[in-house]
């Protein structure tokens, strides 16, 4: 049980992760794995892929492919209302870090 728990909340912050970083400037998927590798997180693209196209779907994210030295790399860039997803769940984290002691 305490894995599901852990899997879901862990899942929740990487798509927080994903966002923050979409609103700083648009990203593509390997540069995003190693981001995360750099905050803890081991995440496969198997993984990563379909909470991009998730939250792309789900309307938060935006994609562009463009042509990068021949290949066909895609960005992703966060919407206005993915902005405002990270801004209520931003405030609900700080809410609950100060109302725990942190």
């Amino acid at each position: 049980m305490e894995n599901k728990i852990l899997r879901k909340l862990f899942l929740g912050f990487i798509e927080l992760h994903i966002l923050h970083h979409a609103k700083k400037c648009p990203f593509y998927g390997s540069w995003m794995i190693e981001e995360l590798k750099e905050h803890g997180y081991d995440i496969s693209p198997g993984t990563l892929y379909p909470i991009l196209h998730t939250l792309c779907s789900e309307g938060l994210l935006v994609v562009e492919s463009k042509n990068v030295e021949g290949k066909i790399r895609k960005y992703y860039s966060i919407t206005k209302e993915g902005e405002e997803i990270l801004n209520k769940a931003t405030e609900k984290a700080i809410e609950l870090i100060k109302e725990i002691g942190g």
